[in-house]
Order: structure tokens, then C-alpha cells, then sequence
């Protein structure tokens, strides 16, 4: 088994939807992506990805409710021991990571897709609040609309964190990680 970390970032391809709210595994990936200096250009089967040493981040290109087959492309393709799957979730605060080892889908098509073609809902996720006090309903249309400007830093803020907390989690167990970094995002960290 590869000793790297293999990084999903859920979202959907195309200028359509970069600036969207259900783009935020993306984001991370990008994030991540910029901190260790990887360029995120070649493509296999349904996603894109870079790679260091310790590090393979990918973006399935099949938009959101399919991307269990992507991840399941690559998982086969990148043999490794740890991998971490991150999205948006609406039932979570803008502002706020929680980090989880398994569970269902909970309303995420992206999710739900995972698990099909997994047939598995065991593998680690990172979800990124994005619920505001705008108006989410319908949350079809609300996770595919850009988040108002007013919320900006906030977002860059997460990212930031969100990224910081996966360097963490490579070298640390999945529990070690959620005890750490599964609270509110202050201001003063």
C-alpha cells in the first residue's frame, strides 16, 4: 500500500459552478494544492489530480451526484491506506470542519454516490459548513449559488483551516484529528 494520503475534493467541473457553494471540496483541494506546491493538471479516467511525495489530491470531473464513480477510479487506481473524502454540508455552519470516520450520507448526493460505488460508508470525510443565515431553501438551489460577498473572509478563513487541519490528519489518527479540529473556527487561531 502507498503510504501518500489521497485527497478527494468534492464539487462540480466548469466555470458554471467554480464560484458555487457545493465547490468547496474543490476549494480545499486548490487550497492544499497552492500550500504544497502541487499543480493539480493530469488527467485520468473521470478526475483530475497532482501529487508529491505524501500527498495525491483529486477532483473527480463527473459532477457532484456522480462522483462515486470517480472515487472509485481512483481508489483503485492510487492503492493507499488512508483516504479522506471532503465536501460542503448544509447542516453545518459556515465557518465550521467536522471530521468523521463513517456514517451515511446524510442528504449529500456526492455522498450517497460515494457510498454506492464504494458499497461502503466507511472512509474518513472532512465537511465544510457552508449554512448561513440567508435563505437555503431549496437546498438544490441554495449549494449552487455563490456565497454573498459579505461572507468572504470567512470562507477564505475555513479554507485556510480546513487545509492546515488535513496536514494534521497525515500524520495523526482520524480521532486524534477530530478531537482537534472538530469546533467553531475562532477568530484568535
Amino acid at each position: 500500500m502507498s503510504s501518500k494520503l489521497l485527497v478527494f475534493g468534492l464539487g462540480n467541473p466548469g466555470n458554471k459552478f467554480s464560484s458555487t457553494k457545493h465547490n468547496m471540496g474543490y476549494w480545499v483541494i486548490d487550497r492544499l494544492a497552492n500550500m504544497e506546491s502541487i499543480n493539480i493538471s493530469n488527467g485520468k479516467q473521470d478526475y483530475i489530480y497532482g501529487e508529491n511525495d505524501s500527498l495525491i489530491l483529486i477532483k473527480p470531473t463527473t459532477y457532484m451526484n456522480n462522483s462515486g464513480v470517480a472515487v472509485a477510479q481512483a481508489t483503485t487506481d492510487f492503492s493507499s491506506s488512508k483516504v479522506l473524502v471532503t465536501y460542503d454540508d448544509i447542516d453545518l455552519p459556515l465557518g465550521s470542519i467536522r471530521y468523521r470516520s463513517e456514517g451515511g450520507d446524510g442528504g449529500h448526493r456526492g455522498v450517497e454516490s460515494m457510498i454506492y460505488h464504494l458499497n461502503s460508508e466507511r472512509f474518513d470525510r472532512l465537511r465544510l459548513g457552508i449554512a448561513t443565515s440567508d435563505k437555503m431553501r431549496p437546498s438544490e438551489e441554495y449549494v449552487l449559488k455563490p456565497f454573498k460577498r459579505k461572507y468572504d473572509s470567512v470562507v477564505n478563513d475555513v479554507l485556510d483551516y480546513a487545509a492546515q487541519s488535513v496536514s494534521y490528519y497525515q500524520n495523526h489518527s482520524i480521532s486524534e484529528t477530530m478531537n482537534k479540529f472538530n469546533s467553531m473556527k475562532r477568530e484568535n487561531e
